[in-house]
């Protein structure tokens, strides 16, 4: 006999039993029903990619977890760790078939070979939403609306969105003379959360020296209320500019629309990624602040410049599906189910099988998940299969029953029958059961 082969599976990789997978795909398709709502279309890219491409804008953290390797035509090739990267190089090599602003989403697995935690693996699904082509308040804008409108659908309670400017903090850096420094710097601060004010600051003094570390550790710390922040950020970075009058309006934008409470100034929010530009953000469960944050982006306006030399400049955020699961699961506000099937028929005689699928036919144009028990049995075993998968209703029909044009709905949640009602009496009583 062959030796059997242990079912394992790699770590940081995943299963998804039915309650999880039906509940992951409501989620999707929420997200989906609220893209595009927006007017955002959907696209897919490749898994696995030439690793020149994916290299070009990551960050060297995030290079080093790329899973890389020579395929059989011994190209160097590597799976995407993100949906940015490869969108940038769909619209470099796309641009002729598209039109602008281009408002796409893309949801999808991506993997990276980091240390796995809670909420986070190394084979995830990542829920992207661009706009590309413009670069102005009004698409920032719209980017924020649309994450606090995501969130809201997948009914997430108390969460709050951070953003800040990678801009202004720039021109704070080249008013201490180390701009160049900017990538590193930007990078420590970004764990901030994770390693605390006093690795970070030891951090930054290596890069640069202890009087200006401080200075840099003062900069990241929010005042009383967005616009006192913001006069802050002026002030150290030399001033209003660009940059920081673009903040102002998208807060117009917030304060008209009475979004005041759900968005932060916090100048500690960088974003770890190279290729950002101008706004960045991050949105936290405030319920769950530890588990980190379930939906961030920024804008990146030089990012399809490795690809080509047509100017794209572009906006967008990415949910991380898994985290934010996580989230809602340990929030208890995650609606898990074995099944979709809403009616069964049951099966009580061999020769009524084809009756009974044109019965589960009628279900379901009517609009309801409906199935057939394959095998004729006894009631018990039929009723055993339906609570098993949670399935509320169930139809039973015999031959008495189908000669007198009747069947019996049967209410598995409270074991109530409504016998001898015709099928379209069965349909109508169906959808006020389940309303």
């Amino acid at each position: 006999m062959s030796k059997i082969i242990e079912p394992k599976i790699l770590k940081g990789f995943r299963d998804f039993l039915p309650a999880v997978e039906i509940e992951r795909k409501r989620v999707i398709r929420l997200l989906e029903d609220n893209f595009e709502s927006y007017g955002f279309v959907p696209i897919d890219t490749p898994a696995l990619e030439y690793t020149e491409v994916l290299l070009g804008k990551g960050s060297g953290e995030t290079d080093k977890q790329m899973y890389r390797f020579e395929d059989n035509g011994k190209r160097d090739v590597a799976m995407r760790f993100d949906l940015t990267i490869p969108f940038a190089r769909f619209m470099a090599k796309n641009r002729q078939d598209l039109y602008l602003p281009f408002k796409r989403y893309h949801i999808n697995k991506v993997w990276r070979g980091e240390n796995t935690q809670r909420g986070r693996y190394r084979e995830f699904t990542q829920c992207d939403f661009d706009i590309v082509g413009t670069d102005c308040a009004s698409a920032d804008f719209e980017i924020l609306t649309m994450m606090r409108s995501s969130l809201s659908a997948l009914d997430v309670p108390n969460c709050t969105i951070h953003l800040s400017h990678r801009g202004i903090f720039n021109r704070f850096l080249d008013h201490l003379g180390i701009k160049e420094q900017s990538v590193e710097i930007l990078r420590t601060v970004d764990k901030l959360a994770k390693i605390g004010r006093d690795e970070v600051l030891r951090l930054l003094t290596e890069l640069s020296d202890a009087e200006k570390a401080e200075m840099i550790l003062d900069y990241i710390q929010k005042e009383d209320g967005f616009i006192p922040t913001l006069e802050k950020l002026e002030r150290l970075a030399g001033g209003p500019a660009e940059d920081s009058g673009r903040l102002r309006e998208i807060w117009s934008f917030i304060c008209e629309l009475g979004l005041e409470d759900g968005f932060v100034l916090n100048p500690s929010i960088t974003r770890g990624l190279d290729y950002y530009t101008g706004i960045v953000y991050e949105t936290f469960l405030d319920d769950l602040p530890g588990i980190g944050s379930v939906c961030s982006g920024g804008r990146y306006n030089n990012l399809a410049g490795l690809y080509t030399k047509e100017s794209l400049p572009g906006v967008g955020s990415s949910i991380g599906l898994d985290r934010l699961m996580a989230g809602l699961e340990e929030l208890g506000r995650s609606a898990a189910r074995s099944s979709n099937t809403q009616v069964m028929i049951m099966n009580l005689e061999k020769d009524l099988v084809g009756y009974y699928h044109g019965l589960a036919d009628r279900f379901r144009k009517a609009g309801f998940c409906c199935e057939v028990y394959h095998d004729t049995k006894k009631f018990g075993p039929q009723f055993k299969f339906a609570e098993a998968k949670g399935i509320p209703l169930a139809v039973i029909c015999g031959g008495n029953e189908k000669e007198a044009g009747t069947v019996n709905l049967k209410d598995m949640r409270n074991r109530e029958s409504y016998e001898g009602i015709s099928p379209e009496d069965a349909l109508k009583k169906a959808e006020e059961l389940l309303k």
